[in-house]
């Protein structure tokens, strides 16, 4: 670990509110106060010409195929991807092969995330056993190998009682449940919002209601044992009205969103574009702009990237047959930059906020932390060009789109893990 000295820089932590131009002072992989404005003996200097320097991004929704879908996404493919988008920290999914429901496999990825050196994974436990929604997993278990949250992953809880038990053994944990909000039955077999659009696609349809319906059945539960709930990339107007109504009475849930539901309408579907079939399926602009809107008022909590690897196979298929996901690693700060909100407020949805949501140490630039950093210009315009991006996985619905915000440097612990261009140092 270098020691490292940051000139010139516009300096970003959301935690605290700061933003104003100066300098940061890494010493061995931390940050540290540096007031006299001296320069560490032999260390490295890197002037940010102006740039933003902000805490490494924290995604708190990312799919891997690792263990057993490698060929979609391992650990160091997601890690190469996630460092070209300035993330540093993951909590990724337990619907794997197998699935990550016992405490083996919540320590195996946590100690694959620190072999790469470029991030660390913090994994979601699996609700119920195998993530099929019957038999509760052993959550305090899990909890204990150092399981962030719970949940089945992209597949909901159907069954009422269920759910009311895992919630009520979850407050007795004080651990979050992270729900994907779709009524089941409603969603099977489909793969687009109803409506006009569906019909003349002649795509199998969910009625957006289909999350309204989850999302008020789980806060009536949530209500009844007091537990932490989270609802999962939550994407229509009518959703976001119960959780706004909820926390108003004090009910403990929170939400997030993903960069589609904020970005892009179905009419990005186009000419049955597989890369934009995901679930939820996108919605229509009043939805889009209600998005927005609970963006900007706080109703959600963070933005995550939803990261769904799929490979070229998956999405080489007729629309409703092909696999519902996107890529989301390498988009997220410039899409979520680009959601009209002030910088500062932006970048809190990626950094701070999931930080504090799910209870770990990132997301902040605060002396003695772990210098995990993003340096990056605001201003800076690239476009995204499936099959050019870092990673293993292609699968992007913003192909084609001309992004606003460009990572330069990924740091970790102080050590830089990603470049965007060859860029001259300073020798102290």
């Amino acid at each position: 670990m270098s020691n490292i000295v940051f000139e010139n820089v516009r300096l970003i932590d959301p935690a605290s509110g700061r933003d104003e131009t100066g300098r940061l002072v890494v010493r061995q992989g931390k940050i540290v106060a540096c007031e006299d404005g001296s320069v560490p003996e032999g260390a490295r200097v890197i002037d940010g010409a102006g740039a933003v320097l902000c805490p490494g991004l924290v995604d708190m929704r990312v799919a891997l195929g690792e263990p057993g879908s490698e060929y979609r996404e391992s650990v160091s493919s997601g890690a190469r991807a996630a460092v070209a988008g300035g993330i540093t920290t993951m909590a990724v999914l337990p619907n794997t092969s197998p699935p990550i429901d016992n405490p083996a496999l919540v320590h195996l990825l946590r100690v694959r995330g620190e072999e790469t050196g470029m991030v660390s994974i913090h994994p979601y436990g699996a609700l119920t056993r195998g993530c099929e929604g019957g038999e509760m997993a052993e959550l305090g278990l899990l909890r204990d190998a150092g399981a962030v949250a719970f949940t089945d992953g992209t597949r909901a809880i159907a069954d009422a009682k269920q759910m009311r038990n895992l919630l009520s053994y979850s407050r007795f944990l004080d651990a979050i449940v992270v729900q994907h909000p779709e009524e089941p039955s409603l969603a099977k077999g489909a793969c687009a919002t109803a409506g006009a659009r569906a019909v003349r696609m002649g795509l199998p349809q969910v009625p957006a209601a289909a999350e309204a319906i989850m999302i008020a059945r789980d806060l009536r539960l949530a209500d009844m044992t007091g537990a932490r709930l989270h609802f999962a990339h939550v994407s229509t107007a009518e959703g976001l009205d119960l959780i706004r109504e909820a926390k108003s009475r004090g009910i403990r849930v929170t939400c997030d969103t993903a960069p589609p539901y904020f970005a892009m309408t179905e009419d990005d579907i186009g000419d049955f574009r597989t890369y934009a079939k995901l679930s939820p399926p996108l919605r229509n602009e009043a939805d889009r702009k209600a998005v927005c809107a609970a963006l900007a008022d706080g109703t959600i909590d963070a933005v995550a990237s939803d990261h769904a690897p799929a490979d070229a196979d998956d999405k080489r298929l007729p629309f409703a047959q092909a696999r519902a996901g996107g890529t989301g690693l390498v988009t997220l700060m410039g899409v979520t930059l680009g959601a009209g909100l002030p910088l500062v407020d932006a970048l809190r949805l990626v950094t701070s906020a999931p930080a504090a949501l799910l209870g770990l140490e990132a997301g902040t630039l605060a002396v003695g932390s772990d210098a995990d950093l993003c340096l990056f210009d605001p201003d800076k315009s690239w476009t995204v060009i499936a099959g050019e991006l870092p990673g293993r996985a292609q699968n992007t619905p913003f192909d084609g789109r001309n992004l606003k915000g460009r990572v330069l440097r990924t740091f970790k612990r102080g050590v830089e893990v990603f470049t965007a261009d060859n860029q001259p140092d300073a020798a102290a």
